[in-house]
């Protein structure tokens, strides 16, 4: 077998240092067009890979970052032949799949931890980072983090998916960012929202330019996400003059029959309020799926909102209104304090909060043309 080129040979072929050749393949964007097209013919001339692990060596790290996540529940395709071939429901014809829609088709699309993970693998790649991805759950998370730390020289984490003194424990050792979390949460860095103005801009909304005066929230607030939201309603609604409700419409989940088991318990204690103001899109969704299910129309008869600005909102039917986040930006946060903090751990944790947007469409009323929906 033929000796494998090393670095030093293609500098020396392109006519370039060696750091001009370690940049252009960690940092592309940081390397004139014609010097790089010129390293990359001599790598390619010569069959050369760059080898991270002799890189790491040097440097005492790895050249990769870690992200612990989780997924929502997507449903499988249903009734999987063993030839391979998905058949759904109404089985299938000539090979092709023939398959009815779902009501939670809004599920396939990126979602809210998609579109995150993107921003992460977009500045990892820009820094010239590897990405290893993990995930299972709190339940699996001491267990498959722990294998991940050994491999990164920093790590990200959703929130809910690490028990804090794992995670505490594995800051000792490597910088740690918490997503989605407050300040000062366990000495960790973080990177969050502006959950609280943001859910506040929107039920405000509702009342001021709706007139509407009963508004329920809706979701689980067990997160910090959530609890900040839920703060930012009720301070509307107290601004307002208005009734503020006892606590807020929990057990919507992705499960269709959770959700329209909880909208019939709504009906059934007294009927609807004039809002349903959601946590996330996903559960704005779901309860959208749901009272359609049960002849109730969104907006005529009840507005619904959302929070997080994920894709499915934008293309359903009523569109959904929610507070958008940046979400890949976040991604591209974290990665960028990482970096910082690897590069120097004596400082104090660093907590950045980004902010939103409202974006009006059908679901809380508006209707397009209208000088609502060209509010910024």
């Amino acid at each position: 077998m033929a000796k494998a080129a090393t670095v030093y040979d293609v500098a020396q072929r392109a006519g370039v240092s060696i750091a001009t050749v370690s940049m252009t393949f960690r940092r592309p964007h940081k390397v004139k067009e014609e010097t790089r097209k010129s390293v990359l013919a001599a790598a390619e001339a010569l069959n050369y890979v760059p080898s991270a692990s002799a890189r790491g060596l040097v440097q005492g790290r790895t050249g990769a970052l870690g992200l612990y996540s989780f997924d929502y529940f997507r449903p499988e395709p249903v009734g999987e032949p063993e030839d391979g071939r998905s058949a759904g429901p109404k089985g299938s014809e000539g090979g092709i799949s023939v398959v009815r829609d779902e009501p939670d088709d809004h599920l396939r699309f990126p979602l809210y931890v998609d579109e995150v993970q993107r921003g992460v693998e977009l500045e990892c790649w820009q820094r010239g980072y590897a990405l290893l991805i993990g995930g299972g759950g709190r339940v699996n998370g001491p267990t498959v983090v722990t294998d991940i730390v050994g491999r990164v020289d920093g790590l990200t984490v959703f929130p809910n998916t690490v028990p804090g003194e794992v995670l505490e424990r594995i800051s000792r050792r490597i910088p740690v960012v918490a997503l989605s979390e407050g300040p000062q949460h366990g000495g960790l860095s973080t990177v969050s929202v502006d959950n609280r103005g943001g859910m506040r801009v929107i039920t405000e909304h509702l009342i001021v330019e709706h007139g509407l005066r009963d508004l329920l929230f809706v979701g689980d607030i067990g997160t910090f996400d959530a609890k900040e939201r839920s703060a930012g309603f009720q301070a509307a609604l107290r601004a307002a003059g208005l009734r503020v409700p006892r606590k807020p419409l929990e057990g919507l989940a992705v499960d269709e029959h959770d959700t329209g088991s909880v909208v019939d318990a709504v009906l059934a204690d007294g009927g609807l309020p004039e809002a349903f103001v959601c946590v996330t899109d996903v559960a704005a969704l779901n309860l959208m799926t749901a009272l359609s299910a049960r002849g109730v129309r969104v907006p005529e008869q009840v507005a619904v909102t959302g929070f997080d600005g994920i894709m499915a909102g934008r293309v359903g039917r009523p569109s959904l209104t929610t507070v958008r986040q940046p979400m890949q930006a976040m991604g591209r946060a974290v990665v960028d304090i990482l970096v910082e903090r690897i590069a120097d751990a004596s400082g104090p944790p660093v907590a950045r909060r980004l902010p939103v947007e409202l974006v009006l469409r059908e679901s809380c009323g508006c209707r397009r043309p209208g000088p609502l929906c060209s509010r910024p």
